[in-house]
């Protein structure tokens, strides 16, 4: 069992419909490896939301582009709750909190123990945690509870009370963590025995592998139920449109992973780049962003973002990897 979800209890150990479920958030579908193009038809309008044809109707994916070739990984089928990184704070906070190794987080089970290839530096491979990206202005121990508070609280003032955290556990336990920047993300994914997953593998599980689905569950229009996905602001049932993890139980991809569209954007290994192609288990993982767009990948749509075209799996945006966002949060990824 993973450490963030040891202790059991709310955001832990009671993931499903309706915060009442009897699953472990920490729950991890094994995920065989394929070849599938990262890039591929894209047939909803972006200008307009759950409008146009969809892959039943025009013949299935169409302008297959950037192969790319993954090995067999897990991919968490739930993402990381309050409850769950509220552990890993309680744990950074300890006396013995202490920042990942230097090296650490790398998907050791390839390339004989050296990772993921550098798709950005030809016979490099991905080096891990770089101490130097550690944020020193939350470190660890007692006194740095408040500034975890403080930082995780990034709502205000565009979004209000958008961002998730609470300073102790109360009601929001099973809410989607939120306002993490890349760097935390990728630390509680290593603590938590487990990598961020690189860009390559996300869309493997999203698009189904070579299925290429129009969404993770298939070629089913949204709508604006949530039942499908937690997207532009159509779950009601939460005054900041922010849902239970899971809460979208058809829109489960085609291994099980829930929320793989909508509900937040997740980080993503990789600096955004162009694709390198062909790609077998790489990822851009170079020690330096990228010039002229230091960036890292973010994927997936979240609760207050639409229309419905950014809910297709090759779908790419970019945030600064300091960045603190209500809409952006994460899942993990471990070993086969």
């Amino acid at each position: 069992m993973p450490p963030s979800c040891q202790p059991g209890g709310p955001g832990m150990t009671n993931c499903g419909p309706g915060k009442s479920g009897t699953e472990s958030c920490c729950t991890s579908i094994e995920v065989p490896g394929g070849t599938y193009y990262r890039t591929y038809d894209e047939p909803i309008s972006l200008d307009a939301p759950d409008a146009g044809p969809s892959l039943a109707d025009d013949g299935g994916p169409t302008g297959l582009a950037d192969p790319a070739t993954v090995s067999g990984f897990r991919l968490d089928k739930y993402l990381v709750t309050v409850g769950r990184f509220r552990q890993y704070v309680s744990y950074l906070t300890s006396p013995t909190g202490a920042p990942p190794k230097n090296g650490s987080g790398i998907h050791t089970h390839l390339s004989g123990g050296l990772g993921l290839a550098n798709s950005a530096s030809a016979g490099a491979y991905e080096t891990g945690w770089d101490a130097t990206d550690w944020n020193t202005e939350i470190g660890t121990g007692a006194d740095a509870a408040s500034t975890w508070d403080t930082n995780l609280a990034c709502g205000a003032p565009v979004f209000l009370s958008n961002d998730t955290w609470t300073s102790t556990s109360g009601s929001q336990e099973n809410l989607p963590i939120n306002c993490v920047t890349w760097y935390e993300a990728y630390a509680f994914c290593i603590w938590d025995g487990g990598f961020l997953p690189s860009e390559a593998e996300w869309e493997y599980v999203a698009a189904a592998g070579d299925q290429q689905r129009e969404y993770p569950w298939g070629s089913t229009d949204p709508g604006t139920a949530s039942r499908y996905a937690i997207y532009q602001g159509y779950y009601t049932a939460n005054p900041t449109h922010i849902a239970p993890v899971g809460t979208a139980t058809l829109g489960a991809g085609y291994w099980g992973q829930l929320d793989m569209a909508g509900e937040v954007w997740v980080w993503t290994l990789d600096w955004y780049t162009s694709y390198a192609t062909p790609c077998t288990n790489c990822a851009c993982v170079s020690t330096s962003p990228v010039p002229g767009d230091p960036y890292r990948v973010i994927r997936g749509c979240s609760w207050g973002n639409g229309p419905a075209g950014l809910l297709l799996p090759p779908w790419r945006d970019e945030f600064d990897p300091a960045t603190r966002s209500p809409t952006t949060g994460f899942r993990c990824a471990r070993t086969p």
